[in-house]
């Protein structure tokens, strides 16, 4: 079997995750209040933006921020939300832990779980009408592990 060769396509939309690990409640609730607070200047000023949730988990103390981007240069214009500026400050100063990812489009379920030639576009772009795309089974037939 042969892998399907994944090419990462900036413009195809962008998930950035990241997660804080609070030391404890107190700081856990401040993460959340400041999540929200800051998400509606994200959504009012940053270009691109799309969408964006938390999960907590109470128990591990733990708070993942996921957002969705139009593209890549949309991620950038997160450094001109000034209230986001502000309070990346805060996690290190109540000594919360962050790490955050940036995860791009590399095609759609049919690219990455059978190879081509099935072609689609990023769930995250504009809508368009319907194209034609093959979703037939010959081309689905050949399954390709991925590494």
């Amino acid at each position: 079997m042969t892998r399907p060769r994944l090419v990462p396509d900036p413009t195809g939309g962008q998930v950035m995750i990241t997660r804080f690990d609070c030391p404890g409640l107190l700081a856990m609730l401040v993460v959340l209040l400041l999540h929200k607070r800051v998400a509606r200047d994200v959504r009012r000023y940053a270009s691109g933006f799309i969408a964006v949730v938390s999960h907590h988990d109470w128990r591990t103390r733990t708070v993942l921020s996921i957002s969705l981007w139009r593209d890549l240069d949309s991620v950038y214009s997160m450094g001109q939300v000034d209230r986001h500026v502000a309070v990346t400050r805060i996690p290190r100063r109540l000594g919360i832990a962050t790490r955050c990812g940036v995860f791009c489009y590399v095609g759609g379920w049919l690219d990455v779980m059978f190879g081509p030639p099935a072609k689609s576009m990023s769930p995250l772009a504009e809508a368009v009408p319907p194209a034609a795309v093959d979703v037939s089974h010959e081309a689905v037939a050949a399954p390709a592990t991925i590494t």
